[in-house]
């Protein structure tokens, strides 16, 4: 079963939510952890900001990865929910890479509309076991594709104990050697990805 945004819904509301994903200002969620020896932590906020991307306002959530305490990414994520659905909507992203606290990079940066991307969905309404959709559909930059395998997971982090936790297979065929597992708990969203867990949350 595979799910892809349709272009002829034009339902997009740049606040709300779905069991899986916050898209409220003030909320924010961060993840810790550590491999080979260095602590990782990443940072999910969303802001109390919009920008409009192929002519939809959509919100910003903006995401601080560090290592070692040292900032090596922050990417501005551009979401919309969409209606009656409650579909979750990635409309893209702009990405500061960080070296010795200079920006080297911008690798990885694509926005729906330009240069043949389009739209994704970071996170259905309504999920499934067995559901597969595209959350990045730029050619070439961004092509991630995610697969719900489980929704009735246990999962322990240092913020606690979650139950009906939502499992996902990532692939991208850009990087076709590799898989990643990511974890969601109702009515906060990430709360494992590889080494991280979370380690606190904050509601708006």
């Amino acid at each position: 079963m595979h799910l892809q945004v349709n272009s002829s819904i034009t339902y997009f509301a740049s606040t709300g939510k779905n069991s899986y994903f916050i898209l409220e200002p003030g909320f924010q969620a961060i993840l810790e952890g550590e491999e080979d020896g260095e602590r990782l932590q990443l940072t999910m906020t969303v802001l109390d900001e919009t920008k409009e991307v192929d002519g939809v306002e959509t919100r910003v959530l903006e995401e601080r990865e560090a290592e070692g305490g040292n900032l090596v990414e922050i990417s501005r994520n551009y979401f919309a929910i969409c209606g009656p659905s409650n579909n979750a909507i990635y409309f893209g992203e702009d990405v500061d890479i960080y070296e010795d606290g200079e920006i080297v990079s911008h690798e990885g940066a694509w926005l729906a509309g330009q240069n043949g991307a389009k739209a994704g969905m970071i996170m259905p309404g309504k999920v499934e076991v067995g559901l597969k959709y595209y959350q990045e559909m730029a050619p070439g930059v961004a092509e991630d594709r995610a697969e719900i395998v489980s929704i009735n997971g246990v999962l322990d982090t240092p913020a606690g104990n979650f139950q009906n936790v939502l499992e996902t297979e990532e692939t991208n065929p850009l990087e076709p050697d590799e898989k990643e597992s990511k974890f969601y708990a109702p009515g906060i969203g990430l709360i494992q990805e590889e080494s991280l867990k979370l380690v606190e949350h904050t509601q708006p």
